[in-house]
């Protein structure tokens, strides 16, 4: 990747983050933490990975994306309205009543949505579903899902897991935002599912482990991902929640929940300073 390709996708995830603490702010509630952890892979599917058009949103070839962890949808929801889905003013509306962006991804009503999600654990059984479909249909498309690794305590993850490796679905990849903490702790205090490049690895999936903040790091991996034939693909993330927020990063509280408004104005305050930064560049 060049340099001005991989400064391209940091101006992005930056914008992205500013619409995770936006969105929350205005609702007054959701999850900026994991929002924040996940917004650089967000960045890097919708505008480096993933064959998507916002102008043709259906288009039965592209590329799926499932947010299994979907109470993070914050950081999809930026990463969508800056792709060109709907108006980046849509960000404030997020959670209130009658909204068109709710506190869980709805495929019903959101643009760009390409499975409801939100019950842990049930996203990437369905991106499995949807792998085995192209699989079926002769199709050339791939199927992302993101897990959490507080989600991945959850069993019907590991159902998933091993149907996709019984059927050798070389177009799926699991991606795993390790960043340490979920809702009530860390996770090794929490539910301990590490290692989970093992458990990957045992359900016959090919896995790497990589700095999840790292543009060079995710091109790398996600074309890796891609030339692996025969069996699912992991890409376990290692990320800070609350990446970008100096006061939101790794602290457990922000998993869900809003900025106040002076928070709010240090928040965005600290962003665009790191935007500038990066457009000075």
């Amino acid at each position: 990747m060049n340099q001005s390709e991989k400064k391209a996708l940091q101006i992005t995830a930056c914008k992205v983050r500013m619409g995770v603490v936006e969105g929350t702010f205005h609702a007054k509630s959701g999850h900026p933490g994991g929002s924040l952890s996940a917004a650089d892979v967000f960045t890097n599917l919708y505008f480096k990975e993933m064959r998507v058009d916002p102008k043709n949103e259906k288009d039965p070839n592209r590329d799926r994306f499932v947010l299994s962890k979907g109470h993070t949808c914050p950081g999809l929801y930026a990463a969508l309205a800056l792709k060109g889905y709907f108006s980046w003013e849509e960000l404030k509306s997020l959670r209130h009543i009658g909204a068109m962006l709710q506190g869980h991804p709805n495929m019903l009503d959101t643009p760009g949505i390409d499975m409801s999600s939100g019950s842990l654990g049930q996203g990437v059984s369905a991106a499995v579903g949807m792998a085995l479909a192209g699989k079926m249909d002769k199709k050339d498309y791939r199927v992302y899902t993101l897990l959490g690794d507080g989600e991945i305590e959850e069993g019907q993850v590991w159902e998933a897991a091993m149907f996709a490796g019984h059927h050798a679905l070389d177009n799926l990849c699991v991606i795993v935002d390790n960043n340490g903490l979920q809702i009530d702790g860390s996770i090794s205090e929490v539910g301990g599912p590490a290692p989970i490049d093992k458990k990957f690895e045992a359900f016959g999936f090919d896995v790497q482990v990589i700095d999840g903040h790292d543009f060079d790091a995710l091109e790398r991996a996600f074309n890796h991902a891609k030339e692996v034939k025969g069996k699912p693909s992991c890409i376990i993330l290692k990320t800070v929640k609350g990446k970008g927020v100096s006061f939101m990063e790794n602290q457990v509280g922000w998993h869900g929940k809003a900025p106040n408004e002076e928070q709010y104005q240090t928040a965005m305050k600290e962003l665009k300073e790191t935007l500038t930064g990066l457009e000075a560049e």
